[in-house]
């Protein structure tokens, strides 16, 4: 079917579907968020469909309806088989565990915790001072750094290594 435009140019409806499969394709590469890519299909699937005498509103209709199902129904698939997004580490299990402060942590130099055996450098979250002994919780990891915060049951109180 045939597309014609005010200036009398016609275009087969075929060419404007390979046109826009390309167009959101190249969207998809520079993003790569799994959005535009099937908006892409369901134009290579209207490739197709637009041989057949349909009239152009119906197409796009058909085309959205397409896109809108590839998106919902196979994109989380396909984002669970690429796994995009953050990728969790070994050091996302240490949040939210208790550590001991093995080396005084003060509001400005770093102290040194034990976390899982291991000796780990620390800052407290607000610049409270840690001394030794005093139970905490790694609120987070920035580098190879624990941000620390006393446990509220022992904030007054020290435990023996």
């Amino acid at each position: 079917m045939k597309i014609l435009f005010d200036f009398g140019i016609g275009i087969q409806s075929h060419w404007v579907w390979l046109a826009l499969m390309i167009i959101f394709a190249v969207i998809e590469g520079f993003t790569m968020g799994l959005t535009t890519i099937w908006f892409a299909l369901g134009a290579l699937v209207m490739i197709f469909i637009s041989f057949l005498p349909i009239p152009i509103v119906f197409q796009v209709m058909i085309f959205l309806v397409i896109s809108t199902a590839f998106l919902i129904f196979t994109r989380p698939l396909a984002i669970k088989k690429f796994k995009t997004g953050k990728v969790k580490t070994n050091v996302d299990s240490l949040i939210g565990k208790n550590a001991i402060v093995t080396k005084k942590i003060t509001e400005f130099e770093k102290g040194e915790i034990k976390l899982n055996g291991q000796i780990w450098s620390a800052r407290t979250e607000n610049g409270i001072v840690l001394d030794e002994g005093v139970k905490c919780t790694v609120m987070r990891i920035e580098g190879v750094q624990a941000i620390v915060n006393v446990l509220e049951e022992t904030k007054d109180e020290k435990i023996e290594n």
